[in-house]
């Protein structure tokens, strides 16, 4: 779940079936667990954010087409499975370390050398 527009590219998962208004989007498939820790991730915030538009007061618009083009790899189910549990324990007590760790095993995922890694950072959007 995601808000149309907002300033901090919050991306919640929901194993619950909450419903939102009509200011949110739901994405439904597969490996949603790792979809919400990719768009919560520092790569996601440093390769994409400027996809989506900026509107007045710093908030973007995250609507579908801008998704489109983004590239997502695919995950095996025991892959998903470790990103579920990481996901679902940093929603219940947010910190910084966890959102780091969860930096850290995207990054691995897609293979970032050392440097790549040190060129992203970890990336908070205030």
């Amino acid at each position: 779940m995601y808000p149309n527009m907002t300033k901090f590219l919050p991306f919640v998962y929901d194993d619950k079936a909450f419903l939102t208004n009509q200011k949110c989007f739901i994405i439904t498939g597969n490996a949603m667990a790792f979809l919400t820790a990719f768009f919560n991730s520092s790569l996601f915030k440093y390769c994409f954010r400027e996809s989506f538009p900026e509107l007045l007061g710093g908030t973007r618009e995250l609507s579908k087409i801008f998704f489109d083009k983004i590239p997502v790899i695919q995950v095996d189910e025991k892959t998903e499975i470790k990103f579920k549990t990481a996901v679902l324990d940093i929603q219940s007590e947010y910190t910084e370390s966890k959102a780091r760790e969860i930096d850290s095993m995207i990054f691995d995922l897609y293979n970032l050398t050392a440097e790549e890694r040190d060129a992203i950072g970890y990336i908070t959007i205030k």
